[in-house]
């Protein structure tokens, strides 16, 4: 019988990545979307697709009365910015949501969760690179909403027995190399889509906050993850806790960085476009470095990511960017 996998926010961006890796791995799917941010052109035929909330908790007992194996959690809001404007949004999204999703998990023969974390929980960097040891001081309501996720995962696997994987994730980028996943995200707030939209005349220009951190070449240096990386994470990390029966925490980066202005470069060079954008001040909290150490998973997982150089993380999405441009 093959492994049946419930894939909540699998019509997403990273949720659609994710269920071409589980598929490839002969696995029975379900999507479970709201379509808030998924969309239909991310859907594949393969697996089936409920469109429902999580915040029904009734459709959810109802979900569960099926055997799932896992459940993969991506189902959240994530505009770090945005959070601190509207904090009982996500409160109610990010950590109600997922108390819910918890609950018809509970009632149910499922014992294994991945949940789709965040870098953010981290806050201002220590040290770099950062590692699962760094001190937790998210310094955003999104980054405080995952880590207050984290604690009630671990709470219900020692109350509950559901075993669970918090991925800790850089900033996902890319697209599907073989180019099965088409669909853009809706009003994109990093840089590398919104670089892409400046080179598709989607957007006159662009701005880069801040030019004077020390860095070589002034601008914040970040970890871009592909995301076909971070989608094999998932399957990696469900395998791993069927097989122990024990729960994780991992960062999901490279160990390196790159700056904007390498983002920018490298895109000029792979659209042959010369890019529009301005330098403003700085973000407020905005660290001059932010990138991961990945050792752990390196260890746990034997995960290590094979499409993130700078080239291919520009390539992939200008693949799906460059069918926009006018004639």
């Amino acid at each position: 019988m093959k492994e049946a996998i419930l894939v909540v926010g699998g019509a997403g961006y990273i949720g659609s990545h994710v269920v071409q890796t589980f598929l490839k791995a002969d696995c029975d799917v379900t999507v479970f979307d709201n379509m808030s941010s998924g969309q239909e052109i991310n859907l594949f035929s393969q697996a089936r697709f409920i469109r429902g909330d999580v915040q029904d908790r009734d459709q959810l007992k109802a979900l569960f009365s099926e055997r799932f194996d896992a459940v993969i959690h991506l189902a959240g809001l994530k505009a770090a910015g945005e959070s601190m404007v509207i904090p009982e949004r996500y409160a109610y999204q990010n950590i109600n949501g997922t108390m819910n999703l918890l609950e018809a998990i509970s009632l149910s023969e499922t014992r294994i969760i991945v949940f789709s974390s965040s870098a953010a929980v981290y806050g201002m960097p220590h040290y770099m690179p950062l590692d699962e040891n760094h001190p937790v001081e998210p310094i955003n309501f999104y980054g405080f909403t995952k880590y207050e996720i984290e604690r009630f995962l671990d709470w219900y696997d020692r109350l509950k027995g559901i075993k669970f994987a918090s991925l800790r994730y850089f900033n996902a980028a890319g697209y599907d190399p073989e180019g099965n996943i088409r669909g853009l995200e809706k009003n994109p707030a990093n840089l590398i889509p919104v670089v892409m939209e400046v080179a598709a005349g989607m957007r006159e220009s662009m701005e880069v906050f801040g030019n004077d951190f020390p860095t070589p070449d002034g601008t914040g240096i970040r970890d871009y993850i592909h995301v076909s990386d971070l989608a094999s994470a998932h399957l990696m990390a469900y395998q791993h806790i069927r097989q122990t029966k024990q729960s994780l925490t991992l960062n999901l980066g490279t160990g390196k960085g790159h700056s904007v202005l390498d983002v920018i470069r490298m895109a000029e060079k792979i659209t042959g476009k010369k890019l529009n954008f301005n330098i403003t001040g700085r973000r407020a909290g905005d660290p001059a470095e932010l990138y991961a150490s990945s050792a752990t998973a390196l260890k746990t997982l034997g995960w290590e990511p094979t499409l993130s150089d700078l080239e291919s993380l520009v390539k992939t999405t200008w693949q799906n960017y460059e069918r926009l441009c006018p004639e």
